[in-house]
C-alpha cells in the first residue's frame, strides 16, 4: 500500500484515508491502487464489519489529479478492474479509453460491489472525480461546510466517468449541477437525497464512526445481501447500462477536444481553471 492512503482499524471499523492533503487529495493512479489494496485488506479481515472512506486535511478530495507533481497518467499499474490492454504506449482515444475504463469507471464499479458497508466521511471540497469516490459508498456523512460540484462540462465533457448523477441526485438536480457547473452545498445535497447526514465539522469523525458502529452491530452476511439487493435494484433502474452509454459520450468529448484543440483532450482546462470556474 502506497503512502497515498492510510489504513487503520478501530474495533469493527476500518478507516481508509486518502493522504495527499497538500494536493487536496487529488486522485492519481497510485492513490487508486492504494485505495484498492486498502479495501481488499478490509474485505479480507473478518473482524472488520464496516469501512469508512475519509480524506486527510481540509478537503475530502479535489477529484482526478490533472496537474500535481504526482500525476502519473503515463505509468503502468497492475490492472484489476477490467480485462483490457495497458494504456502505456498507446495513443489518442486508445490510451484514454484503456486508462479510464480501468482506473476510473472500472475501479469505482469494483468498489461499489465491496460486500461490506462503506461510509464516506466528507469535509471541504468534493469535486468532480471525488464525487465518484463518495458515490460508490453506501452511506455519506458530510460536514456542514462541505461543498460539491461536477464542473467538467466546462471541458465539453458530459460528466465524470462514473455517471451516477441521475440516480444519486435525481434528473432535475443532475441537469442543474451539470449545466451550471456550480458548487452545491451539503444542505442542498441532503435535500436532493445524496447525503445521509450533515453534521458540524468538528463532529464529523465522531458522527461517522458512531454510524459505522451502529451498522456494524448487524450480521455481516445480512448486510452484504442487503447491499447487493439495493445495488441490483439500482441496476434494474438502468444505472449500469446508463453509465456505459455515457462513458462512450465522455470519450467522444475527449476525442472532439483533442481534434479541435491540437491534442488537448481537456478542452484547454486545468486544475486551477476548473476550481475557479466552479465557484
Amino acid at each position: 500500500m502506497a503512502d497515498e492512503v492510510r489504513y487503520e482499524v478501530r474495533g469493527p471499523v476500518a478507516v481508509v484515508t486518502m493522504n495527499r492533503p497538500d494536493y487536496r487529495n487529488a486522485q492519481n493512479s497510485a492513490m487508486t491502487y492504494a485505495l484498492d489494496a486498502a479495501f481488499t485488506r478490509a474485505v479480507d479481515a473478518d473482524a472488520v464489519k464496516v469501512i469508512v472512506l475519509a480524506g486527510a486535511g481540509k478537503h475530502f478530495s479535489a477529484g482526478h489529479d490533472i496537474g500535481s507533481p504526482g500525476r502519473d497518467a503515463d505509468v503502468s499499474f497492475e490492472r484489476k478492474a477490467v480485462l483490457w490492454w495497458d494504456h502505456v504506449g498507446k495513443s489518442g482515444g486508445d490510451q484514454r479509453f484503456a486508462r479510464e475504463a480501468e482506473v476510473y469507471l472500472g475501479m469505482c464499479r469494483r468498489w461499489r460491489e465491496i460486500p461490506k458497508p462503506t461510509i464516506a466521511s466528507v469535509q471541504g471540497a468534493c469535486v468532480a472525480g471525488a464525487l465518484m469516490l463518495a458515490w460508490v459508498c453506501d452511506l455519506i456523512v458530510a460536514s456542514d461546510d462541505a461543498f460539491f460540484s461536477d464542473p467538467v462540462v466546462r471541458m465539453g465533457i458530459p460528466g465524470v466517468e462514473y455517471f451516477a448523477h441521475p440516480w444519486v441526485l435525481g434528473p432535475r438536480a443532475a441537469k442543474e449541477v451539470l449545466f451550471t457547473g456550480r458548487r452545491f452545498s451539503a444542505a442542498e445535497a441532503k435535500d436532493w437525497g445524496m447525503l445521509n447526514r450533515v453534521v458540524p465539522r468538528a463532529d464529523l469523525a465522531d458522527e461517522t464512526f458512531a454510524l459505522a458502529e451502529s451498522v456494524a452491530a448487524m450480521p455481516s452476511f445480512g448486510l452484504a445481501l442487503a447491499k447487493k439487493a439495493v445495488n441490483q435494484a439500482e441496476d434494474l433502474m438502468g444505472m449500469r447500462s446508463g453509465m456505459d452509454s455515457v462513458f462512450g459520450l465522455h470519450h467522444f468529448a475527449h476525442a472532439h477536444n483533442a481534434e479541435v484543440s491540437g491534442g488537448d483532450s481537456l478542452g484547454g482546462q486545468d486544475a486551477r481553471s476548473m476550481r475557479d470556474g466552479a465557484r
